[in-house]
């Protein structure tokens, strides 16, 4: 790689965005303008979000006494309510005493038919009683006083309770049952006080004491309790949308003016042409996350600090949050870089933009929830992990954050790798670059999928399976309950395995392709592969146990999932164990990876990569596990039997290692701890666990993955079939590698890169 192409291309891109002023209205004058609008706005609005009073009918209160302290002049008394006038009374007329069922069914049809936004309906013996039960309590209180001890409470004066009406339908009468059910709960308080002290008890006898609340927080990490909400969010969602609009500029929108060409006819490999436009989009997603986070600052520190507490930042976290801007951007320009090449114009990429959001938004969000906090396996999360770091730091947590700064830097900077490589990936395929607009005809497109099939299914169609797939499971699961038996349990198995997965596969396999065994991968491998497919199995099986455990530690599993789970695991434990290899093992194994390594991956071949292929089609595979802790082990698992199929070129050793791999789950759960015999050399390998099953020690695990390790180096070392893409990137890597492309001395004027390397490729 030439860095001086790199600098020319960088230098050029640059130019040509401060160039549009759509890019520096983006960049510098809306960060300036929009948050002191906001704010301006804010004020004028707030003069209109005052408390609106609600209409309350109050029906019943003409019997209280004035002993009872609710009301003072038509309104709620000022010890109850903050301010009454909130609550506009309306009182109903008293009426001689009739049906209490008719007067409640009369009070429900007001409040319904929108009349008053909440009605208080007292009993018609409620003062009564009231009256009766207080008076009752002061008697009791005389008697003990002049020794008199034969004075009961009268059980039967139990006062009738008053009832609240509402609509649930509008905010407006929710919120006015809120300020009723207030108003009373002091009442009755206060009411409660007053009876004790009648019966000559101390109200400390219910409240002996009030907590007192002491706030440790220093002074300077206040405030940044607060930007730790705002910051890192606010950072990440204009470090996108300042490399968006760029990146579809400098690729979707050359493409339109035709200037595109030009620049790939130049003797500029692809790979300097994508780091020179990643790192302009880089420089615009940068500045425009600074000057938004400086407007902000600004904005939000004039209007706020009246706000008892409330400060700016302490510099650590200023600092932090530059440093983590430039890997978070060289990702998000990397992701917006791909998609705009893929676009055909700069309208089509505009509509990439909601998709993208809808991927990063809940791994924004996600730190948000009260119970996410930085942890090993939170940092792993690739977003997530960058927003917890940068909320810890700004709320003073520095000992926190240093601890996980390594992983969430390596989770970073490996994104940043896949998505430049992706970026690149897409400049050195033309079939991507040169797409041509084309209008949908339904009907045409049809008969041009069934008429023009080819041998394998194409990307879409592997796409289009895998998410076939998982809609049908999301629906079928939800409808379906969870088996009482055995018979249940194996009914939902092959409903699942056979109706959600093969069948689509099978179907798209005979509609889409004109081979199905080359789509199935249905011919025999070398001799050697299934045994050693069946080795490999054994090998990685202690090592796939150990890390089921360290993911259910990272991320623990829901209670309620788990007691799901463990009833399930109940329901199987009543079944015949070749029963369960049969239902659990042969089953799930022959579906799967018809679908997943046959269909699926014989489809994503098509991408060029095949490491692409087999990372694809196995996080299809993880996905169709329910649970999260299984998808990521599934996915593991996946990409290592994707690699066998794809280096042996068949499906059978991909099955061999399926089936084996769930019978050894099956019969490890099978184990009872009796059965481990209570030895040196056995409890150097197994150790029994109380419940039954075993768990392996790290010394079967570390040689049994050195074993795999060297079986899948075996297998690396068969000719691998590659697919027409494959054998086209392989050659232009190689031609890259080579250094095919001319340097700038030696490139004769006019030369056509693309036209160079394919006549090297020929």
């Amino acid at each position: 790689m030439t860095f001086s192409n790199v600098k020319l291309i960088f230098a050029r891109e640059v130019c040509d965005q401060l160039r549009d002023r759509r890019t520096l209205f983006m960049i510098a004058v809306l960060p300036i303008l929009l948050y002191p609008l906001l704010g301006t706005s804010f004020f004028q609005i707030a003069q209109f979000m005052r408390e609106q009073p609600t209409r309350i009918l109050v029906v019943g209160a003409g019997s209280l006494t004035e002993s009872s302290e609710l009301f003072e002049d038509q309104c709620f008394a000022k010890h109850l309510f903050a301010d009454p006038k909130l609550l506009k009374l309306h009182f109903a007329p008293d009426k001689p005493k009739t049906d209490r069922a008719l007067a409640e069914a009369d009070v429900n049809a007001q409040v319904q038919s929108g009349d008053y936004e909440a009605a208080l309906y007292f009993p018609p013996d409620f003062s009564a009683r009231l009256d009766a039960f207080r008076k009752n309590l002061a008697d009791r209180a005389k008697g003990r006083a002049a020794g008199r001890t034969n004075i009961k409470l009268i059980s039967t004066l139990e006062v009738p309770s008053p009832k609240i009406f509402h609509n649930t339908a509008h905010d407006k009468s929710q919120l006015a049952r809120k300020r009723l059910a207030e108003v009373l709960r002091r009442w009755s308080d206060r009411i409660g006080d007053d009876n004790l002290r009648a019966s000559g008890i101390s109200i400390q006898a219910i409240r002996p004491f009030l907590v007192d609340t002491t706030d440790v927080a220093d002074a300077r990490h206040r405030g940044g309790a607060m930007w730790s909400k705002v910051f890192p969010v606010l950072m990440l969602l204009w470090a996108l949308t300042g490399a968006f609009y760029p990146a579809i500029d400098l690729c979707a929108g050359e493409k339109e003016r035709g200037t595109l060409e030009t620049l790939l006819s130049s003797p500029a490999q692809r790979g300097e042409i994508v780091l020179g436009k990643l790192l302009t989009v880089m420089l615009f997603s940068i500045l425009t996350a600074i000057l938004n986070l400086l407007s902000v600052s600004v904005t939000g520190w004039m209007l706020l600090t009246q706000l008892p507490g409330f400060g700016l930042p302490p510099p650590v976290a200023i600092a932090a949050l530059l440093i983590a801007l430039v890997p978070v951007a060289a990702l998000f320009s990397a992701l917006c870089l791909a998609l705009a090449a893929f676009a055909r114009s700069s309208k089509e990429g505009q509509y990439y933009l909601m998709p993208l959001l809808l991927v990063i938004m809940p791994l924004v969000i996600l730190p948000m929830s009260p119970g996410v906090e930085l942890n090993l396996g939170n940092s792993l999360i690739p977003i997530t992990g960058v927003v917890l770091l940068l909320r810890s730091v700004l709320e003073g947590s520095y000992w926190e954050a240093l601890q996980f700064s390594p992983a969430v830097a390596a989770v970073t900077l490996l994104a940043c790798w896949m998505s430049i490589r992706w970026a690149i990936d897409q400049f050195n395929s033309e079939s991507v670059l040169f797409r041509e607009s084309e209008r949908l005809d339904l009907g045409l497109w049809l008969r041009h999928l069934l008429s023009n099939r080819k041998p394998t299914p194409t990307v879409a169609a592997a796409v289009g399976c895998g998410t076939l797939i998982l809609m049908i499971k999301f629906f079928l699961s939800s409808a379906m309950t969870t088996p009482s038996g055995f018979g249940g349990f194996v009914h939902t198995v092959l409903v699942t395995q056979l109706a959600v997965i093969a069948v689509p596969a099978l179907l798209m396999t005979f509609l889409l392709t004109r081979s199905p065994r080359q789509t199935l991968l249905l011919k025999l491998p070398s001799w050697w592969a299934i045994p050693a497919a069946a080795l490999l199995a054994v090998v990685l099986h202690p090592a796939a146990n150990r890390l089921q455990m360290v993911v259910e530690r990272l991320y623990p599993i829901n209670e309620s999932v788990r007691a799901a789970l463990e009833e399930m695991q109940h329901v199987i434990g009543q079944a015949n164990f070749w029963s369960l290899v049969l239902i659990l093992g042969v089953v799930p194994a022959l579906c799967e990876e018809l679908a997943f390594r046959g269909f699926i991956l014989s489809g994503f071949r098509h991408l060029g990569h095949r490491w692409r292929a087999i990372v694809d089609s196995a996080l299809f595979f993880g996905l169709t596990h329910g649970v999260l802790q299984q998808s990521m082990i599934a996915s593991l698992l996946g990409v290592v039997i994707g690699y066998l199929a794809v280096q042996s070129g068949s499906i059978f050793p991909g099955i061999a290692f399926h089936v084996l791999h769930n019978t050894l789950a099956v019969a490890n759960s099978r184990i009872a701890p009796e059965w481990i015999p209570d030895s040196p050399l056995a409890r150097m390998f197994v150790t029994p666990v109380d419940g039954g099953g075993c768990l392996f020690t790290w010394l079967t695990v570390v040689v049994g993955s050195l074993i795999g390790v060297l079986l899948l180096i075996w297998f690396g070392r068969s000719p691998c079939p590659m697919s027409a893409e494959e054998s086209l990137e392989a050659a232009i890597e190689r031609g890259e590698h080579d250094d095919l492309s001319p340097t700038v001395e030696q490139a004769p004027s006019g030369a056509v890169g693309i036209g160079r390397l394919q006549n090297e490729i020929a």
